[in-house]
């Protein structure tokens, strides 16, 4: 078992129920921190649940339905952290949609979707958990995505909400450390193994593949767990001097 260098800290995990949410919640868990586990809808109760028993101490964490699309999911996610521990010390802007089609057939629906998730969901929850944020040692890390900086063909829409989060990101690291003692930082995954990525759908895997393939550390994609790793190291004391950095886990696919 790692080192238990999170105990007692409460962390929320938007989007969480599984991909590399579900992964981050097992990190920081496994360093000892009390966990938010979020889901959007009733019937992903059960994959929310099934991740809180995979933890080493299930007792550390909760469940909470709340879609991230709607704006008052945010204060949802505060409320149920606070009513139970009493403390806010970690955020992580883990939820996300994608859509992978040509421009042309990307839609309004599709931008109100992504841009209202991925974006706005983003900037109410950070908004609002800062009044309860842990002043001197709290940590938000936003994850992003290589498609930020580097996108492949059919992401117009994602892309640009992975860069409001990149943005943000910037912006956030300069205003919010003065007023609350935290660090603001970003982590951009490649192409991840997870239900979502495998969504993508054949056609886009086919885009996909030979970029995959360039990747220098070995022609696969990553693993949540790897992902997970980088968010949790950013999570610790010893990153309290680490603001406004943007670490891509992307076994060198994407380099800045």
């Amino acid at each position: 078992m790692p080192e238990q260098t999170l105990t007692g800290k409460v962390a929320i995990i938007s989007g969480s129920s599984s991909g590399i949410g579900a992964a981050i919640v097992r990190e920081l868990s496994s360093r000892g921190a009390n966990t938010v586990v979020n889901y959007p809808f009733p019937n992903l109760q059960a994959e929310a649940e099934e991740v809180i028993s995979s933890l080493p101490s299930p007792a550390s964490a909760i469940a909470v339905e709340a879609d991230m699309s709607q704006i008052d999911s945010a204060q949802k996610l505060v409320d149920a952290a606070v009513s139970k521990w009493g403390r806010l010390d970690i955020l992580i802007n883990s939820v996300a949609l994608a859509v992978n089609k040509p421009l042309e057939e990307q839609t309004l629906d599709d931008w109100d979707r992504l841009v209202n998730v991925n974006g706005r969901g983003t900037f109410l929850l950070t908004k609002t958990i800062l009044p309860h944020l842990t002043k001197g040692s709290g940590r938000i890390v936003n994850i992003a995505s290589i498609s930020a900086r580097g996108p492949p063909p059919n992401q117009t829409i994602y892309a640009g909400t992975k860069g409001m989060v990149d943005s943000f990101t910037k912006c956030w690291a300069k205003e919010l450390p003065p007023k609350y003692g935290c660090t603001v930082n970003a982590v951009s995954p490649g192409p991840t193994q997870t239900e979502g990525f495998a969504a993508a759908g054949e056609e886009q895997m086919k885009v996909l593949k030979p970029i995959i393939d360039q990747t220098p550390v070995g022609p696969r994609m990553g693993q949540p767990d790897e992902i997970a790793y980088t968010v949790g190291f950013l999570c610790e004391e010893r990153a309290r001097w680490i603001n406004g950095t943007h670490l891509i886990a992307s076994g060198g696919l994407f380099i800045d």
